[in-house]
């Protein structure tokens, strides 16, 4: 019976679905897809360059006010 009241609740509160059951485990792919390398290349570069223009910016600012 609480085994039934806590999957009742879990189900309400929509968490569920994020627990997998042994039927719902699928062989996972031998390589990483290149949708997912591309974008984490993507974050890298925007990343990279916020910091550099951050930089950039702090340095002309420093230079404008000697």
């Amino acid at each position: 019976m609480r085994l039934l009241a806590l999957e009742l609740i879990l189900s309400l509160l929509d968490v569920r679905g994020h627990i997998p059951r042994f039927d719902d485990f699928r062989p996972a792919p031998a390589t990483p897809a290149a949708g997912g390398v591309v974008r984490a290349l993507a974050a890298a570069i925007a990343v990279f360059v916020v910091l550099s223009l951050a930089i950039w910016g702090t340095v002309g600012l420093a230079i404008s006010l000697l």
